[in-house]
Parts: C-alpha cells; sequence; structure tokens
C-alpha cells in the first residue's frame, strides 16, 4: 500500500505564481508515488479573514485553482476543512493532551507577542485564540487522516513536530499506537520565485503576478519587473535577472539556453527580455486560465466536487476518532 500524504491550502489570498511553482505542482507530484490527501483549510483563514464575502469568495478561488493546476479528484481526496466536523472533535480530544507552554513556543504566537513588545503594546495585543490554538487544529487536520507524510517547506517543521508531540502523548498515555506519528517532508529543491521587485514573491510585499491573470494583465505586470539601469548593447548576465529566472520557470531548456546567450552576447534590452518572459508564462498559463475561468463559471459543479471529496474523507476520519474515543473510554 501506498503511504499517505496530506496538503493543507489556507485560503487567504489569489493564487499567484510562486505559489504555483513554489507549492502547488511539487504538492500535486506527490499523487505519483502517495495515496494524497489535499484539502482548503477554511477554518484556519478565519483567524485573519472575517469578512464571509471574502472568505468565501477565497475558498472558491483557492479550490477552482487547485483543480485548474491538475489535481486530479477522482484520483486523490480533496475536501473542506470545514466539511469534516470529526476534525474539530479530534482538536478537542488532543488539546487535552496539549501543555500550553508548547503553544507559548509556536512561531506565529512568538512573532506576534515580539511585534507587540516593539511596539509597547500588551504582549497578547490582537491575539485570538484561534491563532493561538492553531498548532493544535493543525495537528488534528494531519492525524486525523493517519497521514505518513506531510511535505512542508523549512519554516513550517515546527507544526509538524508538535503534531508528533501531541500524538506521542496520547499514544504514551493509553500504551497503544491510537494515531499515527507523522513525519515531516522538508521540500528542499522547491523554485523560490522573485516577485517584481526582486524580492521572493509574497502578498505580504505587493509584488505577485497573479496566477490566473488575464493576459493582458499579465503582460502589464511582467512589463513592471523592476530592473537595473544597464544600457541596450552591454552584455548581462542573466542569473543575476530576476527576469530570466521567472522565464526558466516557464521555458525549455533550449529555449533557456538560447536566451541566455542572447543576455550574454549583448545588444537584447530588458523590455525585450520581458516580452520573451511574457510570451512563455502566457504559453503556459493560458490554459490554466482558461480552465480555472470555466471552474468559477460552474460553483454547483465546484461545490459537489468538494462535497464529493467530504464523503470520501469522513470514514477516515471517524475511525480515527472512534479509535481515540474507545482509547479514552469515552465510548463505553
Amino acid at each position: 500500500m501506498k503511504k499517505i500524504s496530506l496538503t493543507g491550502i489556507k485560503p487567504t489570498g489569489e493564487l499567484h505564481i510562486g505559489n504555483y511553482f513554489g507549492a502547488i505542482k511539487p504538492a500535486l507530484e506527490l499523487a505519483s508515488s502517495y495515496d494524497a490527501r489535499y484539502f482548503i483549510a477554511d477554518y484556519h483563514a478565519l483567524n485573519t479573514i472575517k469578512d464571509p464575502t471574502e472568505l468565501s469568495s477565497l475558498i472558491r478561488g483557492v479550490a477552482a485553482g487547485w483543480l485548474a493546476a491538475g489535481l486530479d479528484p477522482e484520483k486523490v481526496i480533496f475536501y473542506r476543512q470545514s466539511s469534516i466536523p470529526e476534525t474539530f472533535e479530534l482538536s478537542t480530544q488532543l488539546a487535552a493532551f496539549t501543555p500550553k507552554g508548547l503553544m507559548n513556543r509556536a512561531h506565529a504566537y512568538k512573532a506576534a507577542v515580539q511585534e507587540n513588545g516593539e511596539k509597547g503594546n500588551d504582549p497578547d495585543a490582537g491575539v485570538n485564540m484561534g491563532l493561538y490554538t492553531y498548532p493544535v487544529l493543525m495537528a488534528a487536520d494531519i492525524i486525523l487522516f493517519d497521514s505518513d507524510v506531510v511535505p512542508v517547506g523549512s519554516d513550517q517543521v515546527q507544526h509538524i513536530e508538535m503534531a508528533q508531540d501531541i500524538a506521542g502523548a496520547v499514544n504514551y498515555n493509553y500504551k497503544q499506537e491510537v494515531l499515527k506519528i507523522p513525519q515531516a517532508v522538508i521540500q528542499q529543491n522547491v523554485a523560490v520565485v522573485p516577485g517584481l521587485d526582486g524580492r521572493k514573491m509574497s502578498k505580504s510585499y505587493g509584488n505577485t503576478i497573479p496566477l490566473f491573470s488575464p493576459e493582458k494583465q499579465l503582460r502589464k505586470l511582467i512589463m513592471r519587473i523592476v530592473t537595473n539601469s544597464q544600457p541596450l548593447e552591454e552584455p548581462k548576465e542573466p542569473e543575476q535577472s530576476q527576469i530570466y529566472l521567472l522565464y526558466k520557470l516557464f521555458a525549455t531548456a533550449e529555449e533557456q539556453a538560447s536566451l541566455a546567450a542572447r543576455y550574454r552576447a549583448g545588444g537584447m534590452g530588458w523590455g525585450e527580455a520581458k516580452e520573451e518572459l511574457f510570451r512563455a508564462a502566457n504559453r503556459e498559463l493560458s490554459p490554466l486560465r482558461e480552465r480555472y475561468e470555466a471552474i468559477m463559471a460552474d460553483p454547483v459543479g465546484l461545490d459537489r466536487i468538494l462535497a464529493e471529496g467530504a464523503a470520501k474523507a469522513r470514514p477516515i476520519a471517524a475511525a480515527t476518532v472512534k479509535r481515540f474515543r474507545k482509547a479514552s473510554g469515552i465510548d463505553l
């Protein structure tokens, strides 16, 4: 039997090409070697997004984005976190085995406390219990589905370690393997995608290129990429240009070599390089954009896909909760 992988997707913003190359494509590749499960972490998003219209739009947009990018709901399990009530029962169960000190060490909480300290505010100003107990809910997301591996970036390993600690505490207490202990798979070779200003593409920097930008908007954004003042005739080093680094994500090896040679030969301006990037990007993104627009135009169909995924997921979730209830003595 294949091992089980789990990927959570938080709908807190519009998908951009940094998400596509840095998270979506590597995560979808797991389906070839794992029994892959993917979920929309909509309750996690509630910690920061309080506007109902915005949240519902983002949930559908992110779900449609993953489907457009190649997620096949017939081959994997794809569901909304909020459709699995067992998640929240297990979260309550796990909370009884989670030391408060463990939550105090969570990166997101510590960062919020530090920021408050720098501003001279109360340490817990603006910190809601959803943020504070975020690692417990995440542990429930992971453990509920008997996950063997969870692909994460190096900055997210702590969450998996916390899930291991909590599940281990449960198993130790009941002297049996009630819960499977998950392992982190650190994605070392995923692309770090430069944004319009040369920094890592990120919503927090406001330097993103939305994944499903209309063609005209895509070209306009690419033309805004910040460049240096090297004159047209001067040879340029391609690997030091964010235009070329973005181009490599979309172009074939032959195309990459050809454009790199033109960079080094001189005589090519930044505007021409941006046009080459636009052509390569639009070639790959156009089919995704068309699929995304078709999916978003059929919200009933999208909701049906997510509901069917939840129907596959719930028996697995129920079995985990049942094991816990039996081990704990709650089920007599």
